[in-house]
């Protein structure tokens, strides 16, 4: 939603100025770590060297570590959310870190997900799970996900710290996406998801839901947001489905390479593809024209979370851009693969660092004014509805029967 190319020509005047902005936090947590981290030698290749920092600090560098664009966006937000969302973001990591790890059987991952939905809503028994848990990762998890599970019983006690109303909304995310994960990493998926209405189930339990708990997380922390609580939990969901399609579009190939797709056969069936002869040697129009019907889904989703942040106090602009950017970048790499249909790996269609800062820089001039913010969504994002074809998002909209 923010980068225009035609504004490429300002970036030289406005480098100094979005650097700032990019490096900024709003306690200064990313200067000081980095300072700390030279001066006293912290390193994630160390657990130990991260026991003394502060817990705002301890929680941006592990961020740091697994998740540079959530260690960008976080940050943006009031001091009062930041800790509870930071912590929400490294716990759902955690479960994701589970799911993800190759050395596991589903068994396993089941035993360890239901394990720490209880650690999660007690506080309990963090220590052991860790130590348990550690061990059985291999070397194909990022060495920030081997530290994250090492300091685990600091991220939980971090956790215990808030006020029940927030425990109780990361909780019931993190029993969610737990629960649900595992529904679908028992599948064979090396066909596709069988509908779209299994992508929208998926979306939820890895997006969807964590998009609720942002939205309880904000009404707590405002009672003029907590005014809009029950559309804001609605379009939480679609929110977070338009961003993890975003994700899975993306990482077609990467995934393909792991013998996973999640797209959904359905989809591609009316176009005449049979997702089991997808390779990154496809060069199909029924696929490409799948693609764009997806894009043009993710579209819609995407224009939800617009309307979404727009439900937002305009003076809250440190909770605007952070839904923004997060927005704005999906845009931007939606309409990178429209450009791009062929592409058959990840790298094709990143962003560029011009193309963050450029979003960072429109929504900073923008973010106040809701008709400004309608206008560059519908100017960038334009491209990506395919004519002539629609698709409902009501069933996404809301959690239905999940």
């Amino acid at each position: 939603m923010c980068a225009f190319a035609t504004k490429q020509h300002c970036f030289a005047k406005y480098q100094q100025t979005v650097y700032y902005c990019h490096y900024q936090l709003k306690f200064t947590l990313q200067v000081d770590i980095k300072n700390t981290m030279s001066e006293a030698q912290i390193s994630l290749d160390n657990p130990k060297s991260l026991s003394n920092l502060a817990d705002d600090e301890f929680q941006a560098v592990l961020l740091e570590g697994v998740s540079r664009t959530f260690a960008l966006t976080i940050p943006q937000l009031p001091e009062k959310l930041y800790s509870a969302v930071a912590n929400a973001y490294l716990l759902c990591r955690i479960v994701d870190t589970i799911e993800d790890e190759v050395s596991l059987s589903a068994g396993q991952k089941k035993y360890f997900c239901s394990e720490f939905i209880h650690v999660v809503k007690t506080g309990n028994n963090s220590e052991p799970f860790a130590v348990d848990l550690a061990p059985l990762l291999s070397e194909q998890t990022i060495p920030a996900e081997h530290t994250l599970i090492h300091v685990l019983p600091r991220v939980i006690q971090i956790t215990h710290k808030f006020e029940p109303e927030q425990i109780e909304a990361l909780a019931c995310c993190v029993e969610t996406m737990a629960e649900g994960m595992p529904i679908f990493q028992a599948q064979d998926l090396h066909g596709g998801l069988a509908t779209l209405a299994d992508m929208d189930k998926y979306c939820y339990y890895v997006a969807g839901c964590v998009g609720e708990m942002l939205a309880k997380l904000f009404c707590h922390y405002s009672p003029e947001i907590a005014q809009h609580q029950d559309e804001l939990l609605r379009l939480s969901v679609s929110f977070g489905q338009g961003l993890q399609m975003t994700n899975i579009l993306k990482d077609i190939w990467d995934d393909a390479e792991r013998g996973v797709c999640w797209l959904p056969q359905d989809i591609f069936t009316e176009t005449g593809f049979d997702l089991k002869n997808l390779s990154p040697e496809t060069h199909s129009e029924n696929f490409t024209k799948g693609l764009e019907h997806l894009i043009s889904i993710a579209h819609s989703h995407l224009h939800n979370a617009l309307r979404y942040t727009l439900l937002l106090p305009t003076h809250e602009t440190g909770i605007r851009n952070f839904c923004l950017w997060a927005l704005g970048m999906a845009v931007l790499t939606l309409k990178k693969i429209k450009q791009n249909l062929d592409f058959n790996h990840s790298d094709q269609v990143k962003i560029t660092r011009n193309s963050v800062k450029a979003t960072i820089f429109a929504t900073r001039l923008t973010g106040r004014s809701n008709t400004l913010l309608n206008l560059l969504f519908n100017l960038t994002s334009r491209e990506l509805k395919t004519p002539d074809w629609t698709y409902s998002t009501s069933s996404s909209e809301a959690k239905v029967n999940f």
